[in-house]
C-alpha cells in the first residue's frame, strides 16, 4: 500500500493510519493490539521501563533520554506490573515511535477512560516545545508523562493510557463554518448554540436520576488500568445529588465527573476535540480527555446524542458551578476520508450514547 490512502487535508482515519504504519511513518514495537486502532486516533502503549523522576519537564532542546539521565529518581520494570502513586511524575517509554512525513503533525490526548480516573498524562517527544503536540516530520521516540492525581493505579508494559491523532494541513473549521455544519448535522442539542472558537458546552446540575454526579473519595484502593469493570463504585466515588439550587461548590483539590447540558454529536466526517481549559470560564480545569471520534453521538453510529462527561478539577480557590454555565468548547476538525466503522459501530467503543458515566473500569 502506499504512503497514505487519503491524500486530502484532515485527520487521517483507521485506513489512513494503517498505510502511514506500513510505510515506516508510525514504528511500533510489536504489532498493533487488535482494538489498538479508532476511527481517527491510534492508542499508544507503555513500554518496558518507566522513571520516577522530580520534576516535570519540557525537553527544549534537549532529547528525552537527556531529561530522564538529569532528573531521574529510580527506574521501574513495568514488565512486571507497576503501581503509580498519587502525587508523584513518572515518564515511561511509549512502543510507539514515529519517523513522520514532512505534512503530517500529529497530537495526542488521554483517553478518554484515563482522564475519568484523573490520570493526568501527556505525550512527550524529544526536542518537543509543548505538551501534546508532534511537529510535522518528527523522527523519533515518544514517551508518556503519567501523573495520578486521585487514585493509585496500577499499569504494566501494554497499558494504553494516551491515543494520538494524525492530520495533514489546518483543517480545524473557523465558527462560520461550523455554524454553516450545525446546521446541515446538528453538532449541540442547543437550539441557539454559541460558536466562539468553538461550540459552547454548558454543566447540567440538574440531575440524572437524582443525580448531578461524583465526587473522588481519598485514600482509596489503587485502580487497575487494565480491569474494567472490576471496581466497586462505593469504594471511590461519592455520588453527588441534585439540589434545588442547581449549582455546586467545587473544592479545591477535588475531582469531579459531571456531564454536559448539552448532547453532542460528530458526523462521521468530521472529528472534535474538547478545549481542556479557558481561563475565560473561571478558574477550574474540564476535560483532561478531549478527543470525540467520528460518529460519536450520532444517529448513524446509534448515538442519538450522547453527554459529554466532564473531568473537573477546580485550581487553587473554591469555585462556584452553576447549571448551565459554559465550562469548555468543542473544535470539530475535518476527516480526510470517512472512517470505514464509526465510534459506537465497534473499535471497542464505551461510551456512545452516554450519559452520567464513570469510567469503564468501575460495575
Amino acid at each position: 500500500m502506499g504512503l497514505v490512502s487519503e491524500t486530502k487535508d484532515g485527520i487521517l482515519s483507521a485506513r489512513g493510519i494503517v498505510a502511514l504504519t506500513e510505510a515506516g511513518g508510525i514504528r511500533p514495537a510489536s504489532p498493533y493490539d487488535s482494538d489498538q486502532i479508532q476511527p481517527a486516533s491510534l492508542d499508544l502503549r507503555l513500554g518496558a521501563r518507566a522513571y520516577r523522576v522530580r520534576t516535570s519537564f519540557l525537553p527544549g532542546s534537549r532529547p528525552v533520554s537527556a531529561c530522564i539521565e538529569a532528573f531521574a529518581l529510580h527506574e521501574i520494570d513495568l514488565t512486571k506490573g507497576a503501581v503509580l502513586e498519587t502525587g508523584c511524575v513518572f515518564i515511561a517509554e511509549l512502543q510507539e515511535s514515529l519517523a513522520l512525513p514532512s505534512d503530517i503533525s500529529a497530537g495526542a490526548n488521554p483517553k478518554s477512560s484515563t482522564g475519568r480516573i484523573d490520570v493526568f498524562t501527556r505525550v512527550i517527544t524529544d526536542r518537543g516545545g509543548a505538551f501534546d503536540q508532534v511537529e510535522a516530520g518528527y523522527s523519533g521516540p515518544l514517551y508518556a508523562e503519567i501523573s495520578p492525581r486521585t487514585f493509585p493505579v496500577k499499569v504494566r508494559t501494554g497499558s494504553r493510557l494516551s491515543q494520538i491523532r494524525f492530520r495533514r494541513g489546518e483543517v480545524r473549521l473557523t465558527d462560520t463554518e461550523l455554524s454553516a455544519l450545525h446546521a446541515r448535522s446538528p453538532l449541540v442539542s442547543t437550539a441557539t448554540p454559541s460558536f466562539q472558537g468553538g461550540v459552547a458546552v454548558s454543566v447540567d446540575l440538574a440531575g440524572f436520576n437524582g443525580l448531578i454526579g461524583y465526587r473522588a473519595r481519598r485514600h482509596t484502593g489503587l485502580v487497575d488500568v487494565d480491569a474494567p469493570g472490576k471496581h466497586r463504585i462505593a469504594d471511590f466515588w461519592e455520588p453527588l445529588p441534585a439540589e434545588d439550587s442547581r449549582a455546586l461548590i467545587l473544592d479545591p483539590g477535588q475531582f469531579y465527573i459531571l456531564a454536559s447540558k448539552e448532547s453532542v454529536q460528530v458526523p462521521p466526517d468530521h472529528a472534535a476535540e474538547m478545549v481542556p481549559f479557558d481561563p475565560l470560564v473561571g478558574e477550574f480545569r474540564v476535560h483532561y480527555a478531549g478527543f470525540f471520534d467520528p460518529g460519536f453521538g450520532h444517529e448513524s453510529a446509534g448515538g442519538a446524542g450522547a453527554r459529554a462527561v466532564l473531568e473537573v478539577r477546580s485550581r487553587d480557590v473554591p469555585f462556584l458551578l452553576e447549571d448551565g454555565q459554559v465550562v469548555g468548547r468543542l473544535v470539530y476538525e475535518r476527516m480526510a476520508e470517512v472512517p470505514a466503522t464509526l465510534y459506537g459501530a465497534g473499535a471497542g467503543s464505551n461510551y456512545q450514547a452516554q450519559g452520567l458515566k464513570l469510567s469503564k473500569h468501575f460495575a
